[in-house]
């Protein structure tokens, strides 16, 4: 088994310890404040993985050779990922944690779409019908008439769901904010191709999270002092979510400099099933027959992606 399948399961599995952490956050910071703990409380962890670099024997060249293309692609990802990141936290509060995570993972299609329009990448045939398969099984997943309300949710949509209700749209966005976060980790990867994965993955994480967190710190400096404070209140929870959010990110980063955008987003589907035993066994949400169908089109869509590696 190729590593960035294990690398790429792995970060999905961390992710959604960071996704329930933050989900906890923004119910009291907000939406931007709980983005917010991803990357403030993130960047000690991602400066101990750049420093993990130069201990003798983990890496032969420590400090790659940064290119100002390099870091246009580490920019335009990191805003999307921001932008992606508070349109997720959005949605977990108008419906429940796993149909929250699942919207976001439009991005599988959309990844496919943006690899090919901007980094000429195919993927093989295998992976293009998971991708497929997966996709039909999110669309499943948010069809209207699904009433898996959350148990003692906050969201104000604990009944049925719209198509071009609140949450759909912002999952949508959340799904398209991903996409093109990773063809632009993906553009910055082979920006440094030279390197080490987990070189260019350590240090890509690192940057991503320095401008994440200097650009919406910083707005939230100015317009919104109280997430601020409540962030700082919430640390326990919050350097949880940093952490997790920092190891998360460190295998996405690696997996991409490994292969494609579009093989490491579509097997990263699999944090939908993470988030359904989360769902379940944690949160104590319900979910429907219809759901269910859903997430067993995206296991037969990791099958195949898994397959094909």
């Amino acid at each position: 088994m190729e590593a960035w399948v294990l690398i790429t399961v792995a970060a999905a599995a961390v992710q959604t310890v960071r996704n329930a952490a933050q989900r906890a956050v923004t119910a009291r910071a907000g939406t931007w404040g709980g983005t917010l703990v991803r990357f403030l409380y993130g960047l000690p962890f991602a400066g101990l993985a750049v420093a993990a670099l130069f201990v003798p024997g983990v890496a032969t060249d420590p400090i790659p050779h940064f290119t100002l293309s390099h870091l246009a692609w580490l920019g335009f990802g990191a805003v999307a990922q921001l932008l992606a990141t508070a349109c997720l936290l959005a949605a977990m509060r108008e419906r429940h944690f796993v149909v929250a995570v699942t919207y976001s993972k439009t991005d599988a299609l959309l990844v496919a779409v943006f690899a090919l329009l901007v980094l000429a990448e195919w993927p093989g045939w295998m992976s293009g019908l998971g991708v497929v398969l997966a996709s039909l099984g999110v669309l499943g997943l948010s069809a209207p008439g699904v009433t898996s309300g959350a148990a003692g949710g906050s969201g104000a949509s604990g009944g049925g769901v719209r198509w071009g209700g609140r949450a759909l749209w912002l999952g949508l966005g959340s799904g398209a904010g991903f996409a093109l976060s990773a063809v632009g980790y993906r553009g910055a990867a082979l920006e440094l191709a030279a390197s080490d994965p987990w070189v260019a993955g350590a240090w890509g994480v690192l940057g991503a999270q320095i401008i994440q967190t200097v650009l919406l710190g910083g707005w939230l400096a100015w317009r919104q002092q109280d997430a601020l404070l409540a962030v700082a209140r919430a640390w326990r929870v919050s350097l949880l979510a940093g952490a997790a959010g920092a190891l998360a990110s460190l295998g996405w980063f690696t997996a991409f400099a490994l292969t494609s955008a579009v093989n490491v987003r579509a097997l990263g589907m699999v944090e939908v099933l993470f988030s359904f035993v989360l769902s379940h066994r944690l949160l104590r949400e319900r979910t429907s027959s219809r759901e269910r169908v859903g997430l067993a089109l995206v296991v037969a869509g990791l099958l195949l992606v898994a397959l094909e590696a």
